[in-house]
Parts: structure tokens; sequence; C-alpha cells
């Protein structure tokens, strides 16, 4: 009998308000190997944000979801409770206020982008910050 161990999933938190978008980058990150929790507004994902937010490996969501927080929103609430929480965020018109309003080393994606970019910049992000402990929790900087 041969046994082979799984590598440990990765949890992201995939915000967007675009039902077939959203599916569509589920079915993309599953395939990928990812674990995906879904929200399809600002309030839903800083619901779960605080109530699992430290068990989530990165954040990837739209900036523009309706009424309630933006993304921009759900972006500084992953920080406030991962400091260093890989966030990726995906806009068709809200690129240029990035550099303003996003946390910083996370990623801008200009919809419409092809799947493999939202991929390699969320691996990306994940490599690059290894050690992804809840804000107050003893970490060595």
């Amino acid at each position: 009998m041969t046994t082979t161990a799984s590598a440990p999933s990765v949890l992201l938190l995939l915000v967007e308000d675009d039902s077939a978008l959203r599916s569509l980058l589920e079915i993309e990150l599953i395939d990928q190997g990812f674990e995906v929790v879904l929200a399809s507004s600002g309030a839903k994902a800083i619901a779960q944000l605080e109530k699992a937010g430290s068990g989530f490996k990165g954040v990837i969501t739209d900036i523009r979801l309706g009424k309630g927080p933006d993304g921009w929103e759900v972006g500084h609430k992953a920080r406030e409770i991962v400091a260093n929480m890989p966030v990726i965020y995906m806009s068709g018109d809200s690129a240029h206020e990035w550099s303003a309003n996003g946390v910083p080393a996370s990623i801008m994606l200009q919809k419409p982008f092809v799947v493999a970019q939202l991929v390699t910049a969320i691996s990306t992000l994940l490599n690059q910050a290894p050690d992804l402990r809840p804000n107050g929790s003893a970490a060595t900087d």
C-alpha cells in the first residue's frame, strides 16, 4: 500500500460581487489546490475575517462591492487581523487608487485579467509572507 502526503491546504477569502466571476475564480483556485471561502460583499467579507481571519492565508478582493465596505476596507481589515496577510485587489476602474488606498506589499490586478495572473500573484505573495500570525501574537521582526 502506498500513501502520499498531501500538502497542507491554503485557505483564501475571495470577495467578488459578480456571481459569474466569483464562480469562475473559485473553480480555478480550487483546481490549483486552494481552499476558498466566498463573500459577495464587503460586509460579508469582514464578517468572515472577524470569524476566522487568522485561518485565512490570503485575501483576494474586488474593489467595488456595491453598498457597504469596499475592497480597500476589506484589505485593511485583513491586515488588522494578520499584519502581513497577502492581499490581491481586483478592479476594472480603481487601479489608479491602489497606491493611496491599498495595503503595503499587495498586488493590484486590472480587470480583465487571465486567471493564471491571479494564481501567480497570490502564490508570489504567499511565498513572500510565510509567517502569517495573528496580530498580537509573538512574532519576530
